[in-house]
């Protein structure tokens, strides 16, 4: 696999991991919490054969820049960092469309950036993560997902860093273990390898900065949250073909999330598994991976 820094003219430096050869068509791959780009190595792997297959650290985490403040972790600087990078991938192609794969905190990025640059997006596939519209619906409304959601407050309250990261981040290992048979879905050689991602100089806190600048979070007696909301649905659209794979033993993402989804995603396919979690894509890469070749193959 080939690591380089990709220089944006924002001034960030993202990390980023290649598989295959540089003139393929590209696909890129977005990670999502408390994950960095090792995540996708078994796509890499499989995907490297006939695309260009890149994952990157997003800002913030493992080997990629960290600028400070909640601020640059909201929503539009994430969606620049996206074009921009896409931008350097496809340097000198007069086709800029990749194939973008992205799972959790990586899936909310990809939802909004296929619905704000559809030039950019051929084709996005979505793994356990949820449109803001019908989170944000679930979120006001639907107790359940709200009990499931719960955890994103402590992800926003000042103490995380101190809870998540005593006992050599026992609690961040503790998340995935919340799998369809309770085995932690990383590997014993995979878990020092988070470890050391998680230990970079302020990785920690730019990562929970993702929560804290996220309008999107369960209320509470003294804070609306998500039910103060209002999501314009057309402007979130997406009108690419989609394909959404779902885990769904997920126990922090409810399929509720997934009711209504084809009215703001008219071009919408949905491949669920039952006995995956929100860890699908280390429980079964063979049958995440199946599900993403049957999609590309449509054509």
């Amino acid at each position: 696999m080939e690591h380089s820094y990709a220089e944006l003219p924002s001034g960030i430096r993202l990390h980023c991991v290649a598989e295959g050869a540089a003139d393929a068509p590209l696909m890129l791959f977005v990670h999502g919490f408390p994950e960095f780009w090792y995540a996708w190595k078994s796509q890499l792997e499989e995907f490297g054969t006939d695309h260009r297959a890149v994952a990157f650290d997003l800002r913030g985490h493992n080997l990629s820049d960290k600028p400070a403040g909640v601020a640059a972790y909201r929503h539009k600087p994430l969606l620049e960092d996206l074009r921009q990078l896409i931008e350097h991938l496809q340097a000198g192609r007069a086709d800029k469309s990749c194939i973008l794969v992205a799972h959790d905190w990586g899936g909310a990025i990809a939802w909004t950036f296929a619905a704000a640059y559809p030039q950019f997006v051929k084709k996005l596939v979505i793994i356990n993560a949820p449109h803001s519209v019908p989170f944000a619906r679930a979120l006001a409304s639907d107790p359940a997902q709200q009990e499931a959601s719960h955890y994103m407050l402590l992800l926003r309250h000042a103490k995380a860093e101190r809870v998540l990261a005593a006992d050599n981040y026992e609690r961040l290992l503790m998340m995935f273990s919340r799998t369809a048979d309770g085995r932690c879905a990383l590997t014993d050689e995979e878990i020092p390898l988070y470890r050391a991602a998680w230990s970079h100089p302020g990785a920690l806190t730019c990562a929970l900065n993702l929560y804290r600048a996220s309008p999107l979070y369960p209320p509470t007696p003294e804070d609306p949250g998500a039910a103060a909301l209002k999501l314009d649905a057309t402007a979130l659209t997406v009108r690419v073909p989609t394909l959404v794979i779902w885990g769904e033993a997920d126990t922090a993402l409810g399929t509720v999330l997934l009711d209504g989804l084809e009215e703001i995603v008219p071009d919408l396919r949905i491949k669920r598994i039952p006995d995956g979690s929100h860890w699908v894509i280390h429980e079964q890469p063979r049958q995440v991976s199946a599900a993403i070749r049957e999609f590309l193959a449509e054509g």
